[in-house]
């Protein structure tokens, strides 16, 4: 008796998530062009980037390592969480 297993597919790589990613990050940059209400420096770009790096690999594990629907759409929703929890707790300076 042997048992197989379906063979994991080979890791699928979304360029529109990393391309939206771009896109956000492009958004503060252009509004400086704008207005001089958005004041951001190279430390601004670099913390956003590194957050939505974090926050593309998360959606590419969940999208490439979990199976079902409802842990992906969990392991999503946990990710954008954090995201957003970090993002919100480093505009009112929490972390100065």
């Amino acid at each position: 008796m042997t048992s197989s297993t379906a063979p994991r597919p080979a890791f699928r790589f979304h360029p529109l998530l990393w391309c939206a990613a771009v896109v956000l990050l492009s958004i503060p940059a252009a509004a400086m062009l704008i207005t001089d209400a958005v004041n951001w420096g190279a430390e601004d770009f670099a913390t956003f980037g590194v957050m939505l790096t974090l926050l593309c690999l998360a959606f590419e594990g969940a999208l490439h390592w979990l199976s079902a629907p409802r842990w992906r759409l969990t392991a999503v929703m946990l990710a954008v969480l954090v995201f957003l929890t970090l993002w919100a707790h480093l505009a009112v300076d929490l972390f100065d």
